[in-house]
């Protein structure tokens, strides 16, 4: 430390010092660091204990050991790191205290008799010092990331043509009507639109590159299993579906009778509750393609959700 302290600009006016062990301190705890050096003269980060505190004598022989006391944990804190000073009275602790054998800068000030003050730490800012926290520090780290990133919202949009020759396949139910869809696999509109509001939402591209239909493997082929493909992909980026909302633009067929079907397969397919689905049956008021019933469009709002480690 003496070395590094060295190394500071003598137009400092405080100087904080912190474990390169602690990966996960935050910017609101340095910041409380350095104004309680500036308030005081010298401050460090800690956190109160939850526990019960036992003072205890020296082990016994079979390991175990006798309490001599219990200290009040409300007066108990566990000392992190930063640990911030004003410079003057760094080097003077640095100074004087070069012999004692201290385990942290703040124990070189309370041997001088100079009054170190505690503010709020971060029970997130944990030290690494063995392989378990290692670990834990990993599983953490993938914590912090999904806590920054709890819930995404994507939106889906299809529209196919109606031609003769084809089935109406909508949310994986074949409906009967005189045309179906027109497209590379089934043209199921409904799990399209899922599907790209599912990848849109965990910034994993969209249907056409990742079903593209260019590629002969996927003709014909059934949008229910496309769009369980959507959701191992979403799963792989560390999330999870929480709930979709899809509104089908058609002016005929009626699609009521079908509407609980279609919720079924796609929580099915999505692995969630049919609950956590909706599925809305709209016309286009006789405007444009879809009104002519020329066409079919639908569109999808998808809430994912972070998986928990």
């Amino acid at each position: 430390m003496v070395n590094a302290f060295a190394k500071t600009s003598a137009k400092a006016e405080v100087i904080v010092i912190h474990d390169a062990a602690r990966p996960f301190v935050t910017g609101d705890v340095i910041g409380r660091a350095i104004d309680g050096a500036q308030a005081h003269g010298a401050a460090i980060a800690a956190v109160g204990v939850r526990d019960t505190v036992k003072q205890t004598g020296d082990p016994s022989p079979d390991g175990s050991r006798l309490i001599r006391a219990t200290i009040p944990r409300d007066k108990v804190f566990l000392a992190q790191t930063p640990q911030a000073f004003r410079r003057d009275l760094l080097a003077r602790a640095l100074s004087e205290g070069v012999e004692v054998d201290a385990t942290d800068e703040a124990m070189l000030v309370e041997r001088l008799g100079l009054p170190v003050h505690v503010v709020e730490g971060d029970a997130r800012n944990i030290k690494i010092t063995t392989l378990d926290d290692l670990e834990n520090a990993r599983l953490e780290g993938d914590g912090v990331s999904r806590r920054r990133n709890l819930m995404r919202i994507g939106n889906g949009y299809d529209l196919h043509r109606l031609v003769a020759g084809r089935p109406l396949i909508l949310g994986g139910v074949t409906i009967p009507f005189e045309l179906g869809l027109d497209g590379h696999s089934d043209a199921d509109i409904v799990c399209h639109a899922v599907t790209d509001a599912v990848l849109g939402a965990a910034g994993a591209g969209d249907i056409g590159r990742l079903f593209p239909d260019t590629d002969p493997q996927w003709k014909g082929a059934d949008s229910i299993a496309l769009l369980k493909g959507a959701v191992a992909t979403i799963h792989d980026a560390g999330y999870r579906v929480s709930n979709v909302d899809v509104t089908v633009i058609a002016q005929k067929p009626k699609l009521l009778p079908y509407l609980e079907a279609m919720r079924a397969n796609l929580a099915a397919a999505l692995g969630i509750d049919a609950g956590a689905v909706s599925v809305k049956g709209k016309t286009n008021e006789g405007v444009e393609s879809m009104g002519r019933s020329e066409s079919m469009a639908c569109h999808a709002v998808a809430l994912l959700e972070a998986l928990r480690s």
